[in-house]
C-alpha cells in the first residue's frame, strides 16, 4: 500500500490526498484485489481500523492500518439480523446487506468520507453487487445526453430503475467535491465540455445537497433529465464555497434553464458591459444588492451604505449599461447579464490547491 501511495505521489506530487485516495482504489479495483486488501488500503489511508460486514452469508472482517486482521467486533449479527458495526464507527451501507466502516477515535478527519465512499464502491464491486451498476453506466450517460432521442432516454431510465411516472432531479459535482452526506440513487461520472463530472439522480422532493461544490438541477420527468443535468451544471458553476457550497437551480427560476440551453459561444453584450461595472471595488456587492431590491433606498440598506452613495453607484451602472436596472425589464436584463458574468468568471471547477 505504501509503495502504491509513493508511486502515485511521484507521478503527481501536487495531487491532494483526496485525489490519491481515488487513484489508489481505482488501481486496486482494476487489480481485482480481495476484500482484506481493500480494507487494508482504507485503514492505511485513514490511519485507523477499517471494517466490512455482509449478511448473506454472514461475514465480518476488520483490519488495522498495518494490514493485520483484527477480531470480529462484539455482537456480530447472524444471518437474518440487521447489520451492525462497532459503536462510534463511521459507517456506510453501499447496498442492502453490506456495510463498511472506519473506527476512528474522536471526530472524523477531512478525507474520511472519500476513503469510506471509495472503499464502499470497491467492496461492492468485489462482492459482485456492483456488476449491475457497472452494466448500466452507459444508461445514465444516455439519460443526461442532449443528443440522445427521448425514446432512448426513457429506455435508459427504465434500465437503471427509474419510475417513468415520477419526476427526478440530477445533481452535478466535480470529482474532487467533498460530500457530507452522500444520497443514494443512480450515479456515474459523465463527460461534459467542462470535463468529467459526477452525476447523481435523486427524487424531485430531495432537499439540501450536502456537498461542496455541487449543483442540483430542476425537476423533470425521466425523458427530460438531460435538461435537469444541464441546469445542475449551471447551478454548480454558480456555487461559491465556502459561503455558498451548493446551489439549487430552482433558486434562479427560469433564468438557469435559459442559460443551460444557450450555446456556449452565444454573444451576450449585456454581460460584456458588466465587466466594467464589476471592475469597481464596490461592483459585485452593488449588483447583488440591486438585484435583491425594489428601490435604490432598499438596495442601500441591503448593501449597508448611505442612500446617496447607492444612488451614485446606480447612476454609474446606468451610464455604463445604457439602461436603468430599476425600470421595466431592466432588472431582468441585469439579472441575466450578472449570471452570465458569474459563469464566465466561475472558478469552482478548478482543481483545489493540494492540502
Amino acid at each position: 500500500m505504501q509503495e502504491l501511495l509513493g508511486r502515485i505521489a511521484r507521478l503527481d506530487p501536487s495531487a491532494s490526498l483526496g485525489l490519491r485516495v481515488i487513484a489508489c482504489f481505482d488501481e486496486l479495483v482494476v487489480g481485482r484485489v480481495n476484500t482484506r486488501a481493500l480494507l487494508a488500503a482504507a485503514a492505511s489511508l485513514a490511519g485507523c481500523p477499517a471494517g466490512f460486514h455482509q449478511d448473506r452469508p454472514a461475514r465480518q472482517v476488520r483490519v488495522d492500518p498495518r494490514g493485520r486482521v483484527l477480531p470480529a467486533a462484539p455482537g456480530t449479527p447472524g444471518r437474518d439480523s440487521p447489520l451492525a458495526h462497532p459503536d462510534g464507527a463511521t459507517a456506510f451501507e453501499p447496498a442492502p446487506g453490506l456495510c463498511v466502516w472506519l473506527e476512528r477515535d474522536g471526530e472524523p478527519l477531512a478525507n474520511d468520507a472519500i476513503i469510506l465512499e471509495r472503499l464502499a464502491l470497491a467492496v461492492r464491486i468485489r462482492q459482485g453487487l456492483g456488476h449491475r451498476d457497472l452494466d448500466h453506466r452507459r444508461e445514465l450517460g444516455l439519460l443526461v445526453d442532449a443528443d440522445v432521442g427521448e425514446e432512448e432516454r426513457c429506455v435508459a431510465a427504465t434500465a437503471i430503475g427509474l419510475d417513468p411516472h415520477r419526476r427526478y432531479r440530477v445533481a452535478a459535482a466535480p470529482l474532487f467535491a467533498v460530500w457530507g452526506t452522500h444520497p443514494s440513487g443512480p450515479e456515474d461520472v459523465v463527460a461534459t465540455r467542462h470535463g468529467p463530472l459526477h452525476a447523481l439522480v435523486v427524487p424531485e422532493e430531495f432537499g439540501h445537497l450536502d456537498a461542496s461544490p455541487a449543483g442540483l438541477g430542476v425537476a423533470t420527468d425521466v425523458a427530460h433529465l438531460n435538461h435537469s443535468f444541464r441546469t445542475a451544471v449551471v447551478a454548480l458553476q454558480l456555487a461559491d464555497p465556502p459561503t455558498t457550497p451548493s446551489v439549487r437551480a430552482d433558486d434562479y427560476g427560469g433564468l438557469v434553464g435559459l442559460l443551460a440551453d444557450a450555446a456556449p459561444d452565444a454573444h451576450q453584450p449585456d454581460a460584456d458591459l458588466l465587466e466594467d461595472v464589476a471592475g469597481h471595488p464596490w461592483g459585485r456587492a452593488t449588483l447583488e444588492a440591486v438585484l435583491r431590491s425594489s428601490s435604490v433606498r432598499q438596495a442601500a440598506r441591503t448593501a449597508g451604505v448611505h442612500h446617496s452613495t447607492m444612488q451614485s453607484r446606480v447612476d454609474s451602472i446606468t451610464e455604463t449599461l445604457g439602461w436603468d436596472p430599476f425600470d421595466g425589464f431592466g432588472r431582468t436584463r441585469l439579472g441575466t447579464a450578472y449570471l452570465v458574468w458569474r459563469l464566465r468568471h466561475s472558478r469552482v471547477l478548478d482543481l483545489p490547491a493540494p492540502t
